[in-house]
């Protein structure tokens, strides 16, 4: 996997910055910012409001319940903080479903910028703004902050340097499988022993192992992934 990125700035718009505060200051995550592999900056767009009470909603044209986000502010954040090489990312119920490889591609990106959505929807010329929408579920949430908590945790852990790559590779949803069993000590816990396999020294063994428990711990919990993964592999053949 070709991942030439040395360094990610990540700006987040969003109506409610003080949800991130800690989120960022944690784990993996963490470890990207202070080794310099990512920058992370969180904007209230509120503060691009020209209203003089920086309101950020209005009622929607043809009426309906709830408040929806105006252009003006999104707009002219985004503008702010566009450049070249960047690529604007709109979290929102009815975009592409997140996927790992996803990540993989945004994990190639210099600059993201995410819009967290919020109330009961936005103007739908802000999806003008956007060269891609993303739902991290079919399910509903209060705006895009948590969506865009997802995003930055998936792709940073795949920055250059930021966890040995071999860690990731092997990991649940690469090559369309989900991840195989792994165990630790004891050897035997409440009657339940690890698997024989798994102790025997034999490398070649353990990896075979691995693969086809991946498979049928896939095709027993996910067998959609397996249907991806052809469908895949037909469209790069054709």
């Amino acid at each position: 996997m070709d991942r030439v990125v040395k360094k990610m700035e990540i700006d987040i718009l969003t109506l409610f910055p003080e949800m991130f505060e800690h989120v960022f200051q944690e784990s993996i995550v963490k470890r990207a910012i202070e080794s310099e592999k990512v920058k992370i900056n969180i904007h209230n767009f509120r503060d691009f409001s020209l209203d003089i009470h920086k309101k950020v909603d209005d009622t929607p044209f043809g009426g309906g319940q709830g408040m929806v986000l105006a252009c003006q502010p999104i707009f002219d954040a985004v503008k702010h903080f566009r450049r070249k090489e960047s690529k604007v990312i709109l979290l929102t119920p009815d975009g592409v479903p997140y996927k790992q490889k996803h990540a993989y591609q945004l994990s190639r990106e210099k600059h993201l910028i995410l819009i967290c959505g919020h109330y009961e929807g936005f103007d739908e010329r802000i999806r003008t703004l956007a060269d891609m929408e993303i739902s991290i579920g079919d399910y509903i949430l209060t705006g895009g902050e948590i969506p865009a908590m997802v995003l930055v945790d998936s792709i940073t852990r795949l920055l250059d340097g930021v966890i040995k790559e071999s860690s990731h590779l092997e990991e649940s949803f690469n090559q369309q499988l989900l991840d195989y069993p792994t165990y630790t000590k004891p050897r035997v816990y409440e009657g339940m022993e690890v698997p024989e396999v798994l102790i025997s020294g034999d490398h070649q063994k353990i990896d075979a192992y691995r693969k086809e428990e991946a498979r049928k711990r896939t095709l027993e919990r996910r067998p959609d992934l397996l249907k991806e993964g052809k469908s895949f592999e037909n469209k790069e053949t054709d």
